[in-house]
């Protein structure tokens, strides 16, 4: 890894490995320029619903998932919350997985001493869908909004431009989106106050946001489908979202890794 920034704590969400969406260049250049003594993994990082439908594992995901799994060898404590695209690893709760520790729920205390609930937040589901006709709906919608994200920024990579989430502003601007927002923050808030913490930091929904206007703070990482967007924390407990296809047009690219056969037989064994 070549060190560029370190943090005290990341939060990543939502990548979605094996899904034709998923962002893995982003986020391999995200973890080759920065470094970070706890990483979480909040959820819905291998996509298991997509690839039983149909498979994809480009060279870039495999070298994604090694580059996730070095971190737990080379002094990051790695925290794996499972969620419902990779939900078969949900019944290896409190177990490890090697060096690294597999939790649906965990509290994370920051440095400033704020005690944090963590989970993916499919377990609000029930509470925030308006039904199985509007979800199917949902679904449609939100493979053609992705549909028109993936080829506008072909455009734009065309004409020299950098990323933007064209799928991000349209769903800002749908008032039905909005209101399922608000249900699935305050499904999070209600079980940070069952727990009595001060703070909740979840995915899922592919929205990043940081509110601390009411009385439990509400943190989303976001996602790699749409807006390449991590939670940091500073080494002084301040939370932050960075928008890595932001970050990465103005610094220097990195040497992509390069994984052989040999280095991948190692690892194996």
């Amino acid at each position: 890894m070549t060190t560029g920034t370190h943090y005290k704590t990341v939060w990543l969400s939502d990548i979605h490995l094996g899904y034709k969406d998923c962002k893995a260049e982003y986020l391999l250049d995200f973890l080759q320029h920065n470094s970070f003594d706890t990483l979480y993994l909040v959820g819905d990082i291998v996509d298991m619903w997509a690839m039983s439908k149909r498979f994809m594992w480009p060279e870039s995901h495999n070298q994604l998932l090694h580059t996730l799994l070095q971190l737990s060898h080379q002094g990051t404590k790695v925290i794996y919350l499972p969620g419902n695209h990779d939900a078969p690893a949900q019944k290896y709760d409190g177990m490890h997985f090697g060096e690294v520790e597999i939790h649906r729920e965990y509290i994370h205390t920051t440095a400033d001493g704020k005690k944090l609930l963590l989970l993916h937040g499919d377990q609000f589901d029930p509470e925030v869908c308006f039904g199985p006709i509007q979800a199917w709906l949902g679904d449609k919608a939100y493979d053609f909004l992705l549909f028109l994200n993936r080829w506008y920024n072909k455009a734009r990579a065309a004409c020299g431009f950098p990323y933007w989430s064209l799928a991000g502003y349209i769903k800002g601007k749908i008032k039905g989106a909005n209101v399922a927002i608000e249900r699935y923050k305050n499904a999070c808030r209600n079980r940070a106050k069952e727990l009595g913490v001060d703070g909740v930091v979840c995915g899922h929904i592919h929205h990043p946001e940081i509110d601390t206007k009411a009385s439990v703070d509400y943190c989303n990482t976001g996602d790699w489908i749409e807006n390449c967007s991590a939670l940091i924390e500073s080494e002084n407990g301040q939370l932050s979202l960075l928008y890595w296809a932001k970050v990465s047009a103005q610094i220097e690219p990195v040497t992509p890794i390069t994984l052989t056969k040999a280095d991948t037989d190692k690892k194996a064994a």
